[in-house]
Formats: structure tokens, C-alpha cells, sequence
């Protein structure tokens, strides 16, 4: 086996390769970002109900399922870097669309359209640079993707602060007499456009161009990633790993596992819908009142978004130092207890509130700072671990032949369990909120013991020695 190591690889050119990588994950935090400040807009510009809104925003998500499996499977006949390209026109599209739409139905079409390129690049962008990394950084050049996540996220909710702010409110008229909060939307379409064109200067995946028999192309790109010495013998290894007989296609996930199916292909999906099963994507549901409770005035919402980024991008920097040296399966194991103790802790506060009239979540001072504190507590331990170190998994854990398959089962159930669990929570909080976090607190911790007993460590190992 020959390691690509970062000594004889051309780390300069692989780095550039990443950073236009990862800017899908950047389109993946601003776009989830974006609708936070237009809810107003919306409801204004088509009439829309509570439940009506909650569908428009939350169609988002039904096209990330969508996109996540079409984007694993169709990378696996067309290529990681021309599946992300499609998905960066979705991106561009999707934000024009939803920025100049006044036709509800247009609008939710765009909507999905724009989901469908958020679950792409959830799973195309750690993938690719998977396979373009070298083992023994490939941990923390694939966890940079989730810190393109959350800078995509704050950098939204700041872009969406200043068009509010600067047009007086988000309904009012702005540039050339468009609403402010339609430029919330509109402004995504940059970066998307950047994306597309900077897409054109990287090369396909030599993965890719060997399951499709392009040998040749892929001793090119392998020259260039890690030099000449290295490239002929890893197009051989790598040439080894595919079945001789067929391309990659979505039957190679059969085995001898549950309902037929491969082992290796339920832990990715164990750990892509326990990644949502602890709750990360409503646990600050009544975060607004938590910083109150704590002292923290209304016009400080900005700050605390930036607070959160700053905060998720610390945990974020920590797993970079860390991923390559200790290893995926410790962090997840230190992330499951780390979480479960702090949501037993906010079930704990939240069980001694009580609801004021109008359902507002009342705590004592001191309840209200041990909510507030296991809340962010959550907040470090899930962006430190299960955040990053997820997504790092399903990029390198599956086998050559199968990745894309198993890439797009995988990610069509982590995006379906964030459709779930955020369509459940207003159901679960309004029967008992303490029951809802309870329910991710227990998730958290049986996570802990499906880690322990399921996953094989993965660090510094070559892609084709991935097993299952």
C-alpha cells in the first residue's frame, strides 16, 4: 500500500483544490442561513399562515433529501465535479428565483430547488476532497467543510442584519425598489457564481475517472496530487478496489446486513440520522429566551449569532488539531456523552419552568444560566464532534465501489431525520418540552454505544483500504 503523504504530495495545489471544495459547504450554511429575516416578506408577500410558512421554509429540507441521494448517485455516472457544477446553477437559480418570485408555487419550487443543491453538497463536497486528500490529513482538510458550514450560516445572518438595517426593515423597499428581504435571498446567488466558475480550474476525482475506465486521466490528476513516484502505484491500488465487471451502480449496497443490505452502509446511516436525532437543528428553539433570562437585551441578536459562529468555529479549529492525531471514533464517543450530559441538563432546567400565557418558557435566574450554559456546552461538544466528524465518515468510510451509493442512502436519511425532527418539535414542545429533550438527550447517549460497537476507526488509513 503506498501513502500519498503530505511530505511527497503537492499540498499547495491539493489546499486550492479544497478551498474551492468547500465552498459548497459555505452555499450549504448560507443558504439553511438565509431565510432567517424573511419570514415577514413572505408571510406579507403571498398570504401565507403559520403552517403555510412553516412549509415554504421547511421545503427547503424536503430538497435536501431529494438532492442528497440524486447527487450520490448521479457523481458516480457523471462525475463529483460536474454533479457539483449542476448543483452550483441549482444554487444560482434557486436564489434568483426565490429573490424575483411572486407566485407562491415558483417560490416553493425554487425553494426545493435550492434544498436539492444544499443536500448535494452536503455529501459531494467531503467526498471529493476525500479523495483528492492524503490519509494523514485527510481528517482535518474534510472537517474545513463543516466550518465553510457555520461561516456560511454567520456571514448570512450578518448580510441579513445589514439589508434589515439599512433599508429601515426587511418589507421595506431597497436597492433598484426591491424589498430587502428579496436581496436576502438574491445575494446568494455570488458566491453560487463563484462556486460554478471556480470549478472549472479542478480536476475530476481520480476515483471517479477509474471506475470509468479513464486510466489515463487519472495517472494525470494522481501526478499532479502527489507526484510521479506515487501515481502509477496508486492507480493500480486504487484500480483493484472497483469490481471488474460492472461500474458502480446502487446494487453493490447488498450484502449479508439487515434486510440485505451491507453492514458499513448501516453505520453511515446510524451515524447520519443520530447526527440529527440529538437535536442540534432545534436546540435553540427557545434560545432567544435563554439569553434574556440571562441578561441579554433585544437588540443583541446579532451578537449572539456571531457569539454561536464564533463559538462552533472554535469547536471546529480544535477537531483539526485533533481528528488526524486521536482518531474519528474517540471524538465521536467524547461528542455522544458530551451531549447527552448537557441536554439532561436542559431537560433537567426546562422540567422546573413554567409557560406564562401566551406559552412563553418562564425559568428562575438560575435555571434560566444552567440552560443557558448546557446549552452552548451542546453547541462546542456537537460542532466539535458529530458536526465535522460525520460528514469526515461518510466521505472515507465506504469502499471505492460502493461510496457513491452508499453517499446518497446515507445522506438521503440524515437529510429525511432533519425534515423529521424539525417538523416534530413543535408537536413534541407543545406535548412537553422537557419530553423533547429528553428524547435527544437519550438519542445522544444510545449514540454512544452504537459508535462503540459499530464503527472501525478510520484514521490514516488509504481509501482503498476502506472494508464492508
Amino acid at each position: 500500500m503506498v501513502e500519498a503523504s503530505p511530505q511527497r504530495a503537492n499540498m499547495g495545489y491539493i489546499g486550492a483544490i479544497v478551498a474551492v471544495a468547500t465552498i459548497g459547504g459555505f452555499l450549504f450554511g448560507y443558504d439553511s442561513g438565509a431565510v432567517n429575516g424573511t419570514q415577514e416578506g413572505l408571510r406579507e408577500e403571498f398570504g401565507l399562515s403559520d403552517a403555510g410558512l412553516g412549509f415554504t421554509v421547511g421545503s427547503l429540507l424536503i430538497g435536501c433529501f431529494i438532492g442528497a441521494f440524486l447527487a450520490g448517485r448521479l457523481a458516480d455516472l457523471f462525475g463529483r465535479r460536474n454533479v457539483m457544477m449542476v448543483t452550483a446553477v441549482l444554487f444560482t437559480v434557486g436564489a434568483l428565483i426565490q429573490g424575483f418570485a411572486h407566485d407562491h408555487t415558483l417560490f416553493v419550487i425554487a425553494r426545493l430547488m435550492g434544498g436539492m443543491a444544499v443536500g448535494a453538497a452536503s455529501v459531494l463536497s467531503p467526498a471529493y476532497i476525500s479523495e483528492v486528500a492524503p490519509a494523514s490529513v485527510r481528517g482535518r482538510l474534510t472537517t474545513l467543510q463543516q466550518i465553510m458550514i457555520i461561516i456560511g450560516l454567520t456571514i448570512a445572518f450578518v448580510v441579513n442584519y445589514f439589508l434589515a438595517q439599512s433599508a429601515g426593515e426587511s418589507t421595506a423597499s431597497y436597492w433598484a425598489g426591491i424589498e430587502a428581504w428579496r436581496w436576502m435571498y438574491l445575494m446568494q446567488a455570488v458566491p453560487a457564481v463563484i462556486f460554478l466558475v471556480a470549478l472549472f480550474f479542478i480536476p475530476e476525482s481520480p476515483r471517479y475517472l477509474v471506475s470509468k475506465g479513464r486510466d489515463e486521466k487519472a495517472l494525470q490528476v494522481l501526478t499532479s496530487l502527489y507526484g510521479s513516484d506515487v501515481a502509477r502505484a496508486k492507480l493500480d491500488e486504487i484500480r483493484a478496489t472497483y469490481a471488474e465487471d460492472h461500474r458502480p451502480r446502487l446494487s453493490d449496497i447488498k450484502g449479508n446486513g439487515l434486510f440485505g443490505i451491507r453492514p458499513i452502509v448501516w453505520t453511515g446511516i446510524m451515524l447520519a440520522v443520530f447526527q440529527q436525532l440529538v437535536g442540534i437543528n432545534v436546540i435553540f428553539y427557545y434560545g432567544e429566551t435563554l439569553w434574556k433570562l440571562a441578561g441579554v437585551s433585544e437588540e443583541a441578536a446579532l451578537q449572539r449569532n456571531i457569539l454561536s459562529g464564533v463559538v462552533s468555529i472554535a469547536a471546529c479549529i480544535v477537531t483539526i488539531l485533533v481528528i488526524d492525531k486521536i482518531g474519528r471514533k474517540p471524538l465521536l464517543l467524547i461528542g455522544s456523552a458530551g451531549m447527552a450530559v448537557s441536554l439532561f441538563a436542559m431537560a433537567y432546567a426546562f422540567n422546573s419552568g413554567t409557560l406564562d400565557a401566551t406559552g412563553q418558557l418562564q425559568l428562575t435566574p438560575n435555571m434560566g444560566m444552567v440552560a443557558l450554559i448546557a446549552a452552548n456546552l451542546y453547541v462546542i461538544f456537537f460542532n466539535g464532534t458529530w458536526g465535522p466528524v460525520m460528514w469526515v465518515m461518510l466521505g472515507e468510510m465506504f469502499p471505492n465501489q460502493i461510496r457513491g451509493s452508499a453517499l446518497a442512502v446515507a445522506g438521503f436519511a440524515q437529510w429525511f431525520a432533519n425534515y423529521l425532527i424539525a417538523q416534530s418539535f413543535p408537536i413534541m414542545a407543545a406535548w412537553s418540552l422537557t419530553g423533547s429533550y429528553l428524547f435527544y438527550a437519550i438519542s445522544a447517549a444510545i449514540s454512544f454505544f452504537l459508535v462503540q460497537k459499530l464503527v472501525h476507526e478510520t484514521r490514516g488509513k488509504e481509501l482503498e483500504q476502506m472494508e464492508g
